[in-house]
């Protein structure tokens, strides 16, 4: 058989593809994940990739492209015990998926989703000088902001139930997912988004 006759070798799989068929940490599947809120849908990016390397770094506002896991682990490092050890924030972030999935029964990636969903204020308020005289005043919050403030709150929730606490840090990330995944008032972060929307009214 001449070399033209040879079967061409199967083409490479588009990668795109490929990555939509892989599954966050070896484990979970993100692409079947539901959206309740239009507002902050395009800003909430699920990918199977939990660590980019910084690819998105450079690139100014492009921080929705990177994974809301991903942006999750980043949150979780700001903090003075996980401060640039993603590899020690991505542990405790995958150990707290599967606490929530064995509570839950459900995908961690959409109760993630759905608690940042929930956790995101509408409504927050500004400081605006009249004469020297500073008056407060409500605004809309916008959706890339609302994504942001909700992993702050999240992270935050974490940091306060687990510092100086019995309870581990993925128990803590749980149990905070869990309960804003559920519009639990109780919950740190829902609290926070509350709290935020309550001052703004009484702003307007």
């Amino acid at each position: 058989m001449s070399e033209s006759d040879a079967p061409e070798p199967d083409a490479p799989a588009d990668s795109e593809e490929a990555a939509s068929n892989a599954q966050l940490f070896g484990v979970w599947d993100v692409t079947e994940i539901e959206y309740t809120d239009p507002s902050t849908e395009r800003y909430i990016n699920v990918t199977p990739i939990a660590h980019t390397m910084g690819r998105h770094a450079s690139k100014q506002f492009k921080k929705s492209e990177i994974s809301i896991v991903e942006r999750l682990i980043n949150r979780l490092m700001q903090s003075e015990d996980n401060t640039g050890d993603k590899q020690k924030t991505m542990k405790i972030t995958k150990d707290a998926f599967e606490i929530v999935h064995d509570r839950t029964d459900e995908n961690p990636v959409q109760i993630l989703v759905r608690a940042v969903e929930n956790a995101a204020p509408r409504e927050e308020t500004v400081r605006l000088k009249y004469g020297g005289i500073s008056v407060p005043q409500a605004v809309d919050v916008a959706p890339q902001r609302r994504v942001d403030q909700a992993l702050m709150f999240i992270a935050e929730g974490t940091k306060s139930a687990s510092y100086k606490s019995k309870t581990s840090a993925a128990e803590a990330l749980a149990q905070q997912l869990v309960a804003a995944a559920d519009y639990d008032v109780q919950s740190y972060a829902i609290n926070q988004k509350e709290e935020s929307e309550r001052v703004a009214e009484a702003a307007r």
